[in-house]
């Protein structure tokens, strides 16, 4: 319908292309004010009139064809008021006729990669890597429902100097029987003892960075424990994947790039990008407003920049990427800045390509969290603490329904991957245990439980058919719906291009509102049959977009609750 009113503008506005008509197409914040509206200030330019006199001309000179019941000047705007029997038709049959609805190809042979989650070997994965785990997960699944191959790229923090400490520590206070047992805590424990004991005696700081170096040139005792420490704590890693319901296709970490930054370092030399300053080799970005970009220290060891440098151009070489997302913290956006410009000074023109993606904080109660302190809060604690709420919840309200364990897991992770996603993802994010398990809020479970009566209707009543009357659907309850359940496509569109799956979230809370309005005022076990059949396959419409929406942001969409 939306491409209908802009072909009709469009043979009336020889100023614009169909695209830009499009743009500005809204959908008014009331009924009454019909189903779309054209605003006409834009053209008071071009015209050289005042806007509502061109909305007058445009009417004038418009035909009303089938599809409109009638169009009409309201101030600057031209509104358009959709025939509802046709509205509802063509929604319908989109709807039918498209088993991936919402989705497109548009990406069709192209691919994405996503740099995100990227935990520090050997450090617990606390709750602050929860942001970059579940934005990522989510973008992936944007981009996958648009026809996009997405790489899924878990780029280890597995190499530096806190192995060369905690190899110390290992070696001092820990045993392999405790570290196979109690995995990351341990190591963390031995970790944190090795902090508070250099901070009495620094030569232990000068032992870590020995160890290290045997690391760097090939010691074997040094590789082995460190390839250890790695198994270990990518093991644990799984652990809150499987329970996130996430997985991906690289693990490819620092430590993969150790042999793919010379060639970097001699190839931005041979490009005259390369200063010295006070020993450290440089490349100076001081005409684009930014420090420095770091490359090699005085004692010629690389820093992170080097490293993702060679990792973008890696990846390039590898999957030739039409985008490369890098979903990080706010903190870091300088960091990237800096690296992209470098891209860009060596004359490879996909820097463009290159895209951070940066998000706010996560607090809980206690501040600041620290890993050098130990006074972290595991991801998978919080995880399982709110399928264990979850579960109290379901034996409250409904202890009888099939998969109790199941069902609580689905909620309770859907939870939390919704909190985090419901605000932009620049916003800083708070746990807030009663908010985000509340079944009637503008939460997770709302939309989940919402699916689940969509579902429960549809069990009921039985099979929805192939014919209807669409004349039946023309209340303002049941037009409202529809309207939203054809927003869907578009709300995915945008989501993708400004990388924000908040977009989502707040599109199903705004569906499964509008449905419930519709369940509550609208009876669908009706006699009428032309009814019934009708309203059916709204319920069934909502179904299946609400499980859409639910997928793309990594969230399970139960059939009971």
């Amino acid at each position: 319908m939306r491409n209908k009113i802009v072909e009709l503008l469009s043979g009336q506005i020889d100023s614009m292309d169909k695209e830009e008509i499009n743009s500005l197409l809204e959908i008014p914040p009331k009924s009454d004010m019909g189903d779309f509206a054209f605003p006409c200030f834009k053209l008071a330019k071009v015209f050289r009139k005042a806007p509502p006199l061109i909305a007058a001309d445009l009417k004038e000179k418009m035909e009303c064809p089938e599809f409109l019941s009638k169009v009409e000047v309201m101030g600057g705007y031209l509104n358009f008021f959709v025939d509802k029997s046709t509205f509802a038709k063509q929604i319908v049959e989109n709807y039918l006729s498209d088993k991936n609805y919402g989705g497109s190809d548009q990406g069709h042979g192209k691919t994405i990669c996503i740099d995100y989650s990227s935990p520090n070997v050997a450090k617990n994965f606390h709750v602050g890597h929860l942001r970059t785990t579940i934005i990522g997960n989510s973008l992936n699944k944007i981009y996958t429902k648009l026809g996009y191959h997405v790489e899924r790229i878990n780029h280890l923090g597995d190499w530096g100097t806190q192995f060369g400490k905690l190899i110390v520590a290992y070696k001092k206070w820990g045993s392999k029987e405790a570290v196979e047992e109690q995995g990351i805590e341990e190591l963390m424990r031995i970790y944190v003892k090795f902090h508070d004991e250099a901070e009495k005696d620094d030569a232990l700081n000068d032992e870590a960075r020995a160890w290290f170096t045997k690391m760097e040139h090939g010691d074997e005792e040094a590789l082995a424990i460190w390839k250890w420490f790695r198994e270990i704590s990518l093991k644990e890693f799984m652990r809150v994947y499987e329970l996130l319901g996430m997985e991906f296709d690289s693990f490819a970490g620092e430590s993969f790039y150790n042999d793919k930054m010379q060639p970097v370092i001699e190839e931005l030399k041979q490009k005259g990008l390369i200063k010295v300053s006070d020993g450290a080799q440089i490349v100076e970005l001081e005409e684009y407003n930014m420090p420095p970009c770091l490359i090699t220290k005085k004692d010629g060891s690389s820093l992170y920049a080097t490293r993702d440098i060679a990792a973008a151009m890696y990846r390039k070489k590898t999957y030739d990427f039409s985008k490369c997302i890098y979903v990080t913290g706010l903190e870091q956006k300088l960091h990237f800045a800096q690296w992209f410009k470098v891209i860009s000074l060596m004359g490879y023109d996909w820097s463009e390509n290159l895209v951070h993606v940066p998000y706010g904080l996560v607090s809980l109660k206690g501040g600041k969290l620290s890993s050098r302190k130990g006074n972290v809060i595991f991801a998978e604690d919080i995880l399982k603490e709110a399928i264990q709420k979850t579960r109290s919840i379901i034996e409250e309200k409904n202890p009888n329904i099939p998969d109790k364990e199941e069902v609580a897991k689905q909620v309770g992770i859907g939870a939390i991957l919704f909190n985090d996603l419901y605000n932009q993802r620049i916003k800083d994010v708070i746990f807030d245990w009663e908010k985000l398990l509340n079944f009637d809020g503008e939460t997770g479970p709302y939309v989940q439980y919402t699916y689940a009566r969509a579902a429960s209707v549809i069990r009921k009543i039985g099979e929805v058919t192939s014919t209807y009357d669409y004349s039946v659907l023309s209340d303002e309850v049941s037009m409202a719906l529809l309207k939203e359940i054809a927003r869907y496509p578009q709300v995915v569109k945008d989501a993708a291009e400004k990388m924000e799956p908040f977009m989502i979230s707040r599109y199903a809370v705004a569906l499964a509102q509008a449905f419930n309005k519709f369940y509550h005022d609208n009876i669908i076990l009706t006699d009428d049959e032309a009814v019934r059949k009708a309203r059916l396959m709204v319920v069934d419409c909502v179904r299946t977009v609400l499980k859409s929406g639910l997928a793309i942001l990594g969230i399970k969409a139960p059939e009971q609750m």
